[in-house]
């Protein structure tokens, strides 16, 4: 399976999973957000992972698409006037800017609780130790042990450094970008049914591949445009937030980022992993 194809699942997938009912605007709130065009890096993760270990990539779709719908989430709340107050997404307006601030954040608060129950209702192949352990791994990501923790301290961070400014970072880009990718990662792989040292293994992999996607968009949003990013740039800086250029500028940065994509193989080899998709997803963020 390509990347293209497993895309082209999702967002069928995703349109069908959210149907625009009574009352009409919260589920066109919701709706609008997760199908905003997208990489879907998260849902491919987790498909292919599950393909990878041996598993059939079909019946981990409902989880792949919920782990979008978490990610929509934290993105319609990162943007909101109180959050990173920004205008656009994916080059178009965000959330609060087409339904309102209110609906915007009750849109967030219904994909929360929405996702999992996509899980229950559509994971039929599954048993229910499987759809436990998944719903399980969904809540720690998604809480206060996961992106919540990170972007609590990365608001705390604005424009007030801490002395641990170091681990701090590593805090924030650890929980507010790579638990979600954890997530996929971890979930593709219990639907496979793979062993606790090849979970293992694909965490690592997941915590060095969220931390050097964090690190390749805190260089975007010093170097990239608007047209490239679809988002505002220069906000993160604007702000005084602690990003991974502040702290160490941009040539580390790309140096740091480069080494954590060699990690990245370096984990896959030595478990004999093959995948195109994780080439291609690997070769992308890589930065010349």
């Amino acid at each position: 399976m390509n990347m293209n194809k497993y895309i082209e699942i999702v967002n069928n997938k995703l349109d069908e999973y959210i149907p625009i009912i009574y009352p009409e605007d919260i589920f066109k709130s919701m709706k609008y957000t997760v199908t905003l065009p997208g990489k879907r890096l998260r849902p491919v993760m987790c498909l292919e992972t599950c393909r990878m270990f041996g598993g059939n990539f079909e019946d981990a779709i409902p989880t792949a698409c919920a782990i979008e719908m978490l990610h929509a989430q934290t993105l319609i709340h990162d943007d909101l006037p109180c959050m990173d107050n920004d205008d656009y997404r994916r080059g178009k307006p965000t959330n609060h800017k087409v339904f309102g601030e209110a609906n915007a954040v009750l849109a967030g608060d219904a994909l929360l609780t929405f996702a999992p129950q996509v899980i229950l209702k559509n994971s039929k192949n599954l048993s229910n130790e499987t759809v436990l352990e998944i719903l399980k791994e969904y809540f720690h990501a998604a809480g206060a042990y996961g992106v919540i923790a990170g972007q609590v301290v990365d608001i705390e961070s604005e424009r007030n450094f801490p002395e641990n400014a170091k681990e701090t970072l590593e805090f924030i880009h650890a929980h507010k970008t790579a638990d979600l990718f954890k997530l996929a990662l971890r979930t593709g792989a219990l639907i496979a049914k793979a062993s606790n040292s090849q979970i293992e293994e694909i965490t690592k992999f997941g915590q060095y591949l969220g931390i050097a996607f964090q690190i390749a968009d805190d260089i975007l949003d010093e170097t990239s445009t608007f047209e490239e990013m679809g988002k505002t740039l220069g906000k993160d800086k604007e702000a005084g937030k602690l990003t991974y250029t502040s702290l160490y500028g941009i040539e580390k940065s790309k140096q740091d980022l480069n080494d954590l994509i060699d990690k990245c193989y370096e984990i896959l080899n030595k478990n004999n992993l093959k995948s195109e998709v994780f080439d291609k997803i690997l070769d992308k963020i890589r930065i010349k």
